[in-house]
């Protein structure tokens, strides 16, 4: 090979070279480039008899630095902190919205009892009876506006959700579309490495939303999954995510495929990683809690508070009636049921300790409803079916008509929507039922020191038959020391301490000292040394205007462990979620921190390899140039030789 030759093959080596050093000096800062250099190689040799003399150099191919491991190290690392990123966000406007001191609702409920004990205080006016009705609607107020920012939360995820799939979908197929670019156009000897980095780009950008996981395909393609190996991308197909409507619920949104025009949930357990993940978590961990306790304290209240008002007298005189509207519980019937089914579900809230906040599905087999309580998979049968009366399971009270067919599904959530729900049932002051509706007396011609308390009713007063319409007169006999007068047909019970003795109707009954004696829904005691034919009355309340008994258990109501089978009050449950929702929040900001730490290592390591370092650029542009200018030479050199050569002949 002449020397003109190889001066020229070095010549465009070197041209090669400044042109790719060139190229990764102007995109050091391009998103997703791999620094590239060109690999020069000896073309061979050729023998000359005395030995062999070298023919040049070539390009042998255009390489990027690319380590596969640091890159998916880098993309776990960046879908983790979306995730939490996401997460942390959207997590720290529950934050803000329940633990704030004058929006929150700590400070409604204090106002509402105080406006409870000022009327026990004040039963007679008309002034004190108003305040107790404001300060009972602005807690509904309050607890309606919690539930409703809760509610624009949720919608804004279920946006973001679509929003996001949409995204993912596109990345998908991009990729899918640079999969076949990229098979066409490689070589054993060469690759398109600018189509290669816009394929690792699109990657980068699709692991923001959810985490893949990537192999290599046939072809220099790259096949793309998530969780647990659900497809995005297989070669040159990809897999397109769809959302829709819950079944059961409308205002939840749920990802899957469609297939056939049938749609195929995916279980959230498979949404990890990524923006996607960071709002499914959310929903899933925060926001359904935080909705669900939030219905439950508003529940709790509605139905304790109902059940004691109940058992006052009005100053009307009647017995009272729910102060609060009855909870009734959501239930979503499921659009995929039987369309030969006419089976219907309805839940009422009917017992407040014993209320949990999980949400519940209501199954048919084909022979027996069953419930079953999704936070642990717990299993309850409505028995019997059809049913004869409500059958109450975790303080919701279940009824069930018509005729189903085999996989009906229904979903009850008895305290999602209870806090939007909660509201008055009265508005007039007169019907604020603050007395008792009974009275005692030990008349003043009584002979011995005994003594009655003013006496209390439970639920059992408000049966049918029970409620006291004339009084009754309780005699003494001091021969047999027991009482007689009790209501014909009603069974007595005396307490002593925790021992409990029921005597039939009709019985005389023992007199203990400050024992309680029951019967009808009615409890009082008696106590002192009652003379022979000494008389207690037990009779309806006629003149309770001023009586505020019922108005002391109603305010009693704020300190008692009602909630969570008896151990935790109204505002100790609403702490214990704030609480556990800035203990969340505060966890994953700290979480968030090591994220990010995380991200700068690997982006470190990454860059390492495949980052563009300008320093060392310019170092090789002035190498090339130096190449390229020393080739010059040895064509300059060959021409001036070939001249000479030609100058000989003449």
């Amino acid at each position: 090979m002449s020397l003109l030759s190889i001066g020229k093959s070095g010549l465009l080596a070197a041209q090669v070279g400044l042109a790719t050093t060139g190229n990764n000096i102007t995109n050091a800062n391009t998103p997703g480039y791999s620094r590239q250099v060109a690999i020069q190689a000896d073309t061979g040799t050729q023998y000359q008899g005395f030995g062999y003399v070298g023919t040049g150099t070539e390009i042998s191919a255009v390489r990027r630095y690319y380590d596969n491991f640091l890159a998916s190290a880098l993309r776990n690392a960046e879908a983790n902190q979306a995730q939490l990123d996401t997460y942390t966000t959207q997590i720290n406007q529950v934050d803000n919205l329940l633990s704030d001191t004058t929006a929150g609702l700590s400070p409604a409920l204090q106002d509402f009892f105080n406006g409870v004990q000022d009327a026990t205080s004040n039963p007679a006016s008309q002034a004190s009876r108003q305040a107790m009705l404001s300060s009972a609607s602005s807690l509904v107020g309050r607890f309606n506006a919690l539930s409703d920012r809760l509610g624009e939360l949720a919608s804004g995820v279920n946006t973001e959700i679509v929003s996001n799939v949409g995204q993912i979908n596109s990345y998908a197929r991009r990729i899918a579309d640079l999969n076949v670019t990229i098979a066409n156009m490689s070589t054993n000897q060469a690759q398109p490495n600018d189509l290669l980095d816009q394929r690792d780009q699109l990657l980068t950008e699709l692991n923001k939303l959810v985490k893949v996981n990537v192999t290599d395909g046939n072809n220099n393609m790259l096949n793309v999954t998530f969780g647990t190996g659900q497809p995005l991308v297989v070669g040159n197909q990809s897999f397109e995510l769809s959302t829709q409507s819950s079944p059961t619920d409308a205002s939840r949104i749920e990802v899957g495929y469609t297939a056939g025009g049938n749609f195929s949930k995916l279980p959230d357990s498979v949404l990890t990683g990524g923006q996607l993940g960071g709002l499914v978590q959310f929903r899933n961990d925060t926001l359904d809690k935080a909705q669900n306790t939030l219905g439950q304290i508003a529940a709790g209240l509605a139905t304790s508070f109902n059940a004691q008002h109940k058992l006052g007298q009005d100053q009307n005189g009647d017995m009272g009636g729910d102060f609060f509207k009855p909870i009734q519980a959501y239930v979503g019937t499921n659009t995929n049921n039987s369309k030969s089914s006419t089976a219907t579900v309805s839940a009422v809230v009917t017992d407040a300790s014993a209320l949990t906040t999980s949400d519940y599905s209501v199954d048919f087999d084909g022979t027996n409803f069953n419930v079953t309580r999704l936070s642990d998979g717990k299993v309850t049968q409505i028995n019997p079916y059809p049913q004869t009366t409500p059958q109450v399971i975790d303080g919701v009270s279940y009824s069930i008509s018509g005729n189903p067919a085999a996989k009906d599904n229904f979903l009850v959530r008895p305290t999602y929507n209870a806090a939007r729900d909660l509201s008055l049932a009265i508005n007039d002051t007169t019907k604020i039922a603050l007395a008792a509706p009974i009275s005692t007396a030990a008349p003043t011609a009584n002979a011995g020191s005994g003594k009655i308390t003013a006496g209390s009713v439970d639920q059992n007063y408000l049966t049918a038959g029970n409620a006291i319409t004339s009084p009754v007169t309780l005699t003494y006999d001091k021969a047999s020391n027991t009482f007689s007068g009790f209501p014909p047909g009603q069974d007595v019970t005396v307490t002593v301490g925790s021992t409990s003795t029921t005597y039939p109707a009709g019985t005389p009954v023992p007199y203990t000292e400050n024992a309680n004696i029951s019967f009808g829904g009615v409890t009082f005691a008696i106590s002192g040394a009652p003379a022979d034919l000494d008389t207690f009355t037990i009779g309806p309340n006629t003149s309770g205007v001023g009586d505020s008994r019922n108005g002391a258990l109603l305010a009693g109501l704020q300190s008692k462990n009602i909630m969570n089978n008896g151990t935790a009050t109204y505002q100790t449950t609403y702490a214990g979620l704030v609480n556990s929702v800035g203990s969340k929040a505060r966890e994953a900001q700290i979480a968030g921190k090591a994220a990010d730490a995380a991200v700068t290592e690997a982006t470190n390591q990454q860059q390492s390899v495949s980052g563009v370092n300008l320093d060392e650029e310019a170092s090789n542009l002035l190498r090339y140039q130096q190449a390229y200018q020393a080739s010059g030479k040895v064509m300059q050199v060959a021409s001036t030789l070939f001249d000479t050569v030609l100058s000989l002949g003449n």
